[in-house]
């Protein structure tokens, strides 16, 4: 007999044996009977490792050289995927025992916490994670244990928030989203600050996040310090959705960028002072203006825009008249750049992904609480963030000939 069939032949024996000794009816049956097992042979090879700790066997008094001796045990509970485990933990009178099989103090030996932490990141509540872990793996786990394993995300959080950042980005969008969060016995309605970026390689990442703002200038301009302070050196362009005064706030963190302000934002917010019946011919028109390659005609479509509409919708044109200075930053560059930035669509469509992990969350009891919830919800969103921007070689050679000195060869490697 060779020996992989003398292997099968034992398996098949000493399975005939444990189906002999269990008699198994269902499935749940065989799940308990394979814990049984997984408890058995944790507590065997708990033994053997105690064994070999203090140099001699359990009775071999002769043989012992060592003023340590075994001292008992103590009971532990951990929990498997199967389930909780009972076990007993030997120890040694001096206290240097340190089990390999079953660490001091843990109380996990399955991947149930990971798996925790995906669903939190998926936005389940703990609520929702501890009826699915009573229900798929028998393990009865409070809101409270829950929430202290989710808890070790925070430090995570925090480090990767205070972590030293790109020195240069080719581009930057920012963008405000909001939440209810209780402070001093109240609640608020506070801004988590997100910046999405395009580095000098065309891969984009996260520069950061900050939870628990509000909308003064003076915290935006605290936001952009801390980004400059993590030794970001330039930015070539900020696009952004048209947050007030935010680009006072980023001319004084960085002085030289380029702010472009979302053509898409301002397009709705110019829709909403016209009737309906002129909405289709003032929208064709307008499109003359935004569609157009460079700043002049552009200029010169608005002029006619107001000749023509300006005494019936006064406030449409103001609005990108006031404006115009960051709505037509994008007429200065070629079209591999301008159709990169003259929308937030992409950082819109991030911040899609945060809300849809907290949609199921009304308030948030602490900042804190927030932006554990907010950092997992971002690191599985940028998962698939693997490749470069469309045709990122293009695009990268009008941005050297755009920003000139400000992109040296060291920063491409």
């Amino acid at each position: 007999m060779t020996r992989r069939r003398k292997m099968d032949s034992e398996r098949k024996a000493f399975i005939s044996s444990l189906l002999e000794h269990y008699k198994p009816k269902d499935a749940q049956d065989i799940q308990d009977m394979l814990k049984d097992l997984s408890g058995d042979t944790l507590q065997g090879m708990l033994k053997a490792e105690m064994d070999e700790h203090p140099g001699y066997s359990r009775y071999d008094y002769k043989n012992n050289e060592t003023d340590d001796s075994r001292n008992g045990y103590s009971p532990e509970t951990v929990t498997s995927s199967m389930g909780t485990i009972d076990l007993d933990i030997p120890g040694d009178r001096k206290g240097h025992f340190e089990p390999k099989i079953v660490k001091k103090n843990q109380t996990d030996i399955s991947n149930i916490e990971d798996q925790v932490l995906s669903m939190y990141a998926k936005g389940m509540t703990t609520g929702d994670i501890s009826t699915h872990l009573r229900d798929v793996y028998g393990v009865d786990a409070s809101d409270e244990m829950i929430s202290h394993m989710t808890d070790r995300i925070l430090p995570v959080a925090k480090e990767w928030q205070n972590r030293p950042s790109e020195r240069k980005y080719a581009i930057v969008f920012m963008d405000a989203i909001h939440f209810h969060v209780r402070e001093d016995n109240r609640t608020v309605k506070k801004a988590v600050y997100v910046a999405t970026g395009v580095k000098l390689n065309g891969k984009r990442e996260v520069p950061s996040m900050w939870a628990g703002g509000n909308e003064s200038a003076k915290y935006r301009l605290s936001v952009l310090n801390e980004i400059k302070n993590r030794s970001i050196e330039d930015i070539m362009i900020v696009s952004v959705d048209g947050l007030t005064r935010f680009g006072e706030a980023i001319h004084a963190a960085f002085p030289q960028a380029e702010i472009q302000r979302c053509i898409v934002h301002q397009i709705r917010y110019s829709a909403r002072f016209i009737s309906h019946k002129d909405l289709k011919p003032f929208m064709a028109d307008l499109k003359l203006v935004y569609k157009t390659d460079t700043k002049d005609p552009a200029l010169a479509a608005l002029d006619e825009l107001e000749e023509n509409r300006g005494k019936k919708y006064p406030a449409s044109i103001a609005s990108w008249r006031n404006n115009w200075s960051q709505l037509s930053a994008c007429f200065k560059y070629p079209s591999e750049i301008r159709k990169l930035i003259y929308t937030t669509n992409s950082i819109e469509n991030f911040n899609r992904q945060l809300r849809k992990v907290t949609k199921s969350r009304t308030i948030f009891p602490t900042d804190d609480a927030l932006f554990k919830l907010l950092y997992p919800a971002m690191m599985e969103a940028t998962k698939k963030w693997t490749g470069k921007a469309f045709d990122w070689g293009r695009t990268l050679d009008q941005l050297c000939i755009c920003f000139g000195d400000r992109i040296q060869p060291e920063d491409l490697e």
